[in-house]
């Protein structure tokens, strides 16, 4: 086979791969589908325009304390068009060994939150809910969580804006910045 042939084979089989990619990439937040702490469907397509804050929650770890400022966060932003979600998720140190009920009884005495809460799922690995192996396929690494309170900003096309990590406050100056840049 000549160098040239050789090029232009390696040429479209590299494209039949990119073509791969970015059809996965079509996807925004909006096209999926999410239980919530209730067990009833949550369609984000209803929620086009709006700009959401996701966060893989914990009733037992040392960040709990931030469900304070997430309300803080979502009672701020709210009409602006922003949302907080909250994903209990078991997976880092067992620290939400909890049911549903359990979990939301929880929050609503111990923080009175009121922004949506989700179904406890995985936020990692393979079998991590579709939202997050979509946000780690389409914005890379430092979507997957690392520990509880991971938060994931998503902006009102239903891309991700940027992430942050468990120890950055809902309230700190680099998450509402950010906030007010895709609220505009």
């Amino acid at each position: 086979m000549s160098k040239y042939k050789f090029s232009v084979y390696i040429i479209f089989l590299m494209f039949s791969f990119f073509n791969k990619s970015f059809a996965d990439n079509n996807k925004s937040f909006f096209d999926f589908k999410i239980n919530s702490i209730d067990g009833n469907e949550i369609n984000f397509s209803e929620y086009k325009g709006k700009s959401f804050l996701i966060v893989n929650v914990a009733s037992q770890c040392g960040f709990t304390k931030q469900y304070d400022d997430l309300q803080n966060l979502y009672e701020l932003y709210k009409d602006k068009g922003l949302l907080v979600l909250g994903v209990p998720s078991n997976q880092f140190g067992g620290q939400e060994p909890s049911n549903e009920k359990e979990i939301k009884n929880f929050c609503e005495t111990n923080f009175n939150i009121t922004f949506p809460m989700t179904s406890k799922y995985n936020v990692k690995g393979n079998d991590a809910h579709p939202i997050y192996i979509w946000a780690k396929e389409s914005y890379g690494n430092s979507t997957v969580p690392k520990w509880n309170f991971h938060k994931i900003l998503i902006n009102k096309e239903g891309k991700i804006q940027n992430t942050f990590a468990s120890f950055t406050n809902p309230m700190s100056n680099k998450i509402r910045k950010e906030i007010d840049k895709i609220l505009k």
